[in-house]
């Protein structure tokens, strides 16, 4: 039972470490979303579920549900959107919301409608 709790503190204690090294790019944006792109380190990447993976075999993750993303270490605010995958690079998670989210949520929690988009 020892040596069970033991390695699993191990692991714990790597992804903590991998967690640490998630890259988070700097926003960019157009005239409707602003993007960013996430890169998790190769030994984080291969610790995620089998069940985070397409089934095709090719190796790259599914779009993944913020709580999903969430409980892999990803962090950041909220309204980001896991919406495209890039299969040359499968530990490159591409990321959007849009553009004017902050100002909808501040809208929405002073009661007040946002104004309509073109």
């Amino acid at each position: 039972m020892a040596a069970k709790d033991a390695k699993a503190q191990e692991v714990a204690r790597k992804l903590e470490e991998y967690i640490e090294k998630i890259h988070y790019s700097e926003r960019y944006s157009d005239e409707e979303y602003e993007y960013r792109h996430v890169i998790l380190p190769k030994p984080l990447f291969k610790m995620i579920p089998k069940q985070f993976f397409n089934q095709d075999n090719t190796g790259t993750l599914r779009l993944l549900s913020e709580e999903e993303w969430r409980g892999i270490g990803i962090t950041q605010s909220l309204g980001w959107e896991h919406y495209e995958v890039h299969a040359p690079e499968p530990h490159v998670l591409l990321f959007r919301r849009l553009k004017n989210y902050d100002a909808m949520q501040a809208a929405r929690a002073a009661g007040k409608q946002p104004a309509k988009r073109k």
